[in-house]
């Protein structure tokens, strides 16, 4: 169904409101002026403040007040010179008393205090108050022992004192009741006031979360009370665009006089008929409701189409209860049949009418938005944003059905997203669908990634122009935490301490896990997530350790990811194997060497698990984004122009664990898009771009989980990746017979995986997201981040749009330590190591040890697998004397790839201070970024340098190694040890570092 909207309701921009500034001034003290015995009967035995306290307790409200009792004018100079008193209950009781002089002379003392008169209302007491001057009490009331009462009064003053501020500010809602005896008033004013409360804590079940849900309730409705003509159209005028409903007397002052009290004037005997026929004619659709103990006013309300109410009925506030519930949008929002005014439909929530809006019969559906009634449901619900703009869009100017029902559906759904972001939800069923966002299962922490995750949300919400972008959405993926709590009772109730915390292998750790069970009450939630995200899930870790400022577990535990699969109970099947899988990932050899090295204890840790949709598109049976990448704010191997602010990204096609692996990336500055130095020249272009990449295996189905995260991921060839048609915008073409590379994609030849397209040629804005994420994230984070992201992107040449998703922020720790020597200054002679290209800043004098790798001339990658294993032995005796080295071995350390490098993984060199990567003859080097690596380095400190001897980039005296004795040897590896320590000194600013010798160093 395609309805043919104008385009003033197509494009439109709803704006957010936030009501934590609505309802800031209350009323905290309150003190009564009466005498000992009147006060006493007005607290029934002293529990007027137990009362009051249970009443808002019961209503779900906060800051109950505090009454102070006084009879003269002294105690209450006392009182008033020593508390903030923030309304005056003045009761003159039956006694000759003074309380009416006393209330004087506190309205004297402080004249800008409410206040108010509460008596009752005896023959006595009536004569007495005919004969006062009244114009200093704000109100009186009818006191007969309701404590509801009170509280009335205290949010009808609340609501005087908030009005103006609330309506401005977040377009809060009106109802005026005009009323000038008093007695009924006080009556119907309690009724009144806890419908009202009632629903506000009805509504904020909209909310998302507890702490939002207790905010939006200050959205309610206010009441106002006049007791003449004059004031009733005074805050008629005032603000007319805000009157949810009028409730009108029929008989009250006209041209009243000052001073006297309204309920003493006889009064105009059709004042509330002309007061709604005022109305009326200023707006068509405000309701409007006429009350009068005489019966002959109901035919002369109905006649002019207003609804009447009978004072004198038994069943008056039930009545009353009915009518705003009917006409002034509280409750559910009842579709009724325009002929026979059955219900035909009944709508809760907000999800439900955006669900069933489609399915409601069009004569009905005309009948309410004619009478713009789904404007003023959602303004007593205070979804404001929403009922504004409907409140535009009027029969008059549309008189469209289905035009009307997409421009709701339409409005709901926006409204929805921009709740949603920023926000943590607690997770709900009924309402968390496609355009619900970010939620948590359980009342644990979210981790570190989870509040990374939440964070970046945050940024996204407060900094629109990441989304200026005609073609590009910055977004996070959908999310849910399972949060901590989940994993103390997985735990517990599986009695799997005793295994996680022995010495066993990490596959009987594995299977252990693999064979527990989650708690039952999870599967209903996961299918709801499987239904809104209807792609492959992500589970993530997300300890309390992981990505904390000061200490980065990234890369440590497991991150699997499974399968969309039509078959449910299969992928919820997939989906607890996983997240058993994370948590059993805790407890591997790996992560217990790692909290060694940090310095935790492992039974701190706690896990939460990150549930995400994988963002990607689906080719066949793989799955995979068009790009991935890691961005770092600061750049340690600047070339060219570039500065190290200026912050780097490594950019990959396919699944981002392909980076995080130390596979081939395109390193590129976002200032600097036209300057990637991999594809300055043809051969380096061949030589060092991309040639595979990573994709989830949609096929491989079942609960075959293994230690290693990566069983279901595929590892491709670039070629897979053009035959899927996904290179658009980010490849170019090699043409063998011109010996060059063209940008784009052409038939024939071998794709370069160059990010042409989006770094050159400007179809997508990647460097512009890149430059806004870097700035606003370090921004907010008050120090340097390393940012993932994954982009999907779609059509081609200029009609290229894309969704740009982040994945993760953390911050950079850089070690504090001052360098103020000039390193070029230091003489070669004097360095065992010198690096023109480092990584690391600082200074460390405690380190005697070497581990280097022996790389004479018949060197061969081939065991590289074996020096691996060989460097973590020693590493586990370094942990062991809680001592550090320098580490020295060819290629790229960490590289998945052996061929390229020594393939550990950071916790099998976790002890080394310094990490050298040297270049052999044969064996060209290229700086290792784009690992895990980089962010474990920054955090303890550690030191990475690339040296090259061959080509004159830098120092590496290794026959000095060579010539000393070695602690320990093994085939292919060598320890040695100098009698005092070497002074290593990095600059990380100018990527300079060196490793001094002991003699030379001043010891």
């Amino acid at each position: 169904m395609s309805a043919n909207i104008p385009q003033e309701f197509n494009n439109f921009f709803l704006k957010d409101v936030s009501f934590v500034n609505l309802m800031t001034r209350r009323i905290f003290n309150v003190l009564i002026v009466a005498n000992p015995y009147d006060a006493f009967m007005l607290e029934d035995d002293g529990r007027v403040d137990e009362k009051i306290f249970d009443e808002y307790m019961e209503l779900g409200m906060r800051y109950p007040p505090t009454f102070t009792q006084v009879s003269t004018t002294e105690e209450a100079s006392h009182v008033l010179s020593t508390t903030d008193i923030d309304l005056v209950i003045c009761m003159p009781g039956n006694a000759d008393n003074d309380a009416f002089a006393v209330a004087r002379d506190v309205k004297h003392m402080a004249p800008y205090v409410p206040c108010v008169v509460l008596t009752p209302f005896s023959h006595g007491i009536t004569k007495r108050i005919e004969h006062e001057d009244m114009t200093i009490f704000d109100y009186v009331f009818c006191w007969l022992g309701n404590t509801n009462l009170i509280l009335s009064i205290i949010k009808l003053i609340e609501d005087q004192m908030n009005i103006e501020h609330d309506i401005k500010e977040a377009g809060v809602q009106m109802i005026l009741l005009v009323e000038d005896n008093i007695r009924f008033y006080s009556s119907v004013l309690p009724n009144l006031y806890n419908y009202i409360l009632a629903q506000s804590k009805n509504f904020s079940t909209e909310a998302l979360n507890p702490h939002a849900a207790a905010q939006r309730k200050r959205g309610r409705p206010k009441v106002v009370l006049a007791t003449t003509y004059e004031e009733a159209i005074h805050w008629y005028e005032m603000y007319h665009d805000n009157v949810l409903g009028v409730i009108s007397d029929t008989r009250f002052p006209m041209k009243g006089v000052n001073g006297r009290l309204a309920h003493v004037e006889e009064g105009d005997a059709e004042a509330g008929l002309k007061l709604l026929r005022e109305i009326r004619q200023r707006d068509e659709y405000v309701p409007l409701i006429l009350e009068s103990s005489e019966i002959a006013n109901r035919d002369k309300a109905w006649a002019e189409g207003f609804d009447f109410l009978d004072k004198n009925s038994k069943k008056f506030n039930v009545d009353l209860r009915q009518m705003i519930e009917e006409h002034m949008g509280f409750g559910d929002f009842v579709f009724r049949d325009p002929k026979t005014h059955e219900e035909v439909f009944r709508i809760a929530t907000l999800k439900e009418l955006q669900d069933n809006i489609f399915n409601i019969p069009a004569d009905s559906f005309q009948y309410h938005v004619s009478r713009n009634h789904m404007s003023r449901w959602l303004c007593a619900r205070a979804i404001f944003p929403v009922s504004q703009f409907l409140k535009t869009v009027t029969w008059h100017k549309l008189q469209d059905v289905d035009a009307h029902r997409q421009i709701i559906f339409d409005a709901i759904v926006q409204y929805r997203r921009m709740k949603n972001i920023g926000v943590v939800a607690v997770f709900d069923r009924l309402k968390f669908d496609r355009y619900a966002h970010f939620a948590r299962i359980g009342d644990g922490s979210l981790g570190g990634k989870g509040r990374g995750l939440a964070f970046l949300d945050n940024i996204i919400k407060r900094h629109p122009e990441l989304n200026q972008f005609g073609n590009a959405t910055v977004q996070i993926p959908k999310t849910v935490v399972l949060c901590t709590d989940f994993f103390d009772e997985f735990m517990d109730n599986n009695n799997l301490w005793t295994i996680a915390l022995s010495d066993a292998p990490d596959e009987e750790i594995l299977q252990h896990f693999m064979r527990a069970q989650l708690p039952d009450a999870l599967i209903a939630d996961f299918f709801t997530f499987f239904d809104a995200v209807k792609s492959p899930i992500a589970v993530r870790s997300s300890s309390l350790l992981e990505d904390s400022h000061y200490q980065p577990f990234a890369g440590i535990y497991s991150t699997y990811m499974i399968p969309y699969l039509e078959d449910k109970y299969e992928m919820l099947r997939m989906l607890a194997c996983a997240i058993k899988g994370v948590y059993a990932s805790v407890y591997y050899k790996d992560s217990k060497a790692y909290m060694t090295a940090t310095s935790n204890v492992i039974d701190q840790e706690k896990m939460a698990v990150i549930l995400q949709e994988v963002v990607g598109q689906q080719h066949g049976t793989r799955f995979y984004p068009t790009f991935s990448g890691v961005l770092r704010s600061l750049n340690y191997y600047p070339i060219g122009d570039e500065l190290a602010e200026e912050g780097i990204a490594s950019l990959a096609l396919g699944l981002g664990k392909y980076i995080v692996d130390g596979g081939q990336t395109l390193r590129v500055s976002p200032y600097h898009p036209h300057q990637v130095l991999q594809t300055s020249e043809m051969d380096t272009a061949l030589k060092e771009t991309q040639t595979r990449f990573y994709a989830l295996d949609m096929s491989h189905v079942g609960d075959d989980f293994k230690v290693d995260d990566g069983f279901n991921i595929l590892n491709l060839r670039v070629k897979e990746a053009d035959k899927d048609q996904s290179l658009q915008g980010i490849a170019s073409t090699y043409d063998p017979n011109d010996q060059i590379i063209r940008d784009g994609i052409y038939e024939g030849g071998r794709k370069v995986i160059s990010f042409s397209g989006v770094l050159q040629h400007g179809v997508f804005p990647l460097p512009e997201i890149l430059q806004l994420s870097q700035k606003y994230g370090s921004e907010e984070m008050r120090r340097p981040v390393e940012i993932e992201f994954a982009c999907n992107l779609q059509g081609s040449g200029n009609n290229t749009t894309g969704d740009f998703y982040l994945l993760q922020i953390r911050p950079i720790v850089d070690s504090k330590q001052v360098l103020d020597e000039d390193l070029a200054a230091i003489p070669d002679s004097q360095c065992l190591l010198r690096s023109h290209n480092s990584l690391g800043h600082g200074i460390s004098e405690d380190v005697v040890d070497v581990v280097y790798v022996k790389t004479d001339d018949d060197f061969t990658a081939a065991n590289n697998l074996i020096i691996a294993d060989q460097i973590e032995q020693i590493n586990r005796r370094f942990l062991a004397e809680d001592k550090n080295y320098v580490l020295i071995g060819p290629g790229r350390w960490g590289s998945s790839d052996y061929w390229l490098g020594i393939p550990v993984k950071w916790p099998h060199i976790s002890a080394a201070r310094v990490i050298v990567e040297a270049g052999l003859k044969n064996y060209h080097v290229d700086p290792s970024q784009g690992t895990h690596f980089f962010q474990n380095l920054t955090s303890f400190g550690v030191g990475y340098f690339t040296v090259n001897t061959y080509t004159g980039d830098g120092v590496l005296q290794k026959e000095i190694l060579d010539s000393m004795p070695a602690v320990e040897e093994t085939e292919y590896v060598r320890h040695v040890r100098f009698e005092r320590p070497l002074k290593i000194m990095m600059d990380g600013k100018k990527q300079h570092g060196v490793v001094l010798l002991p003699s030379e160093a001043g010891v």
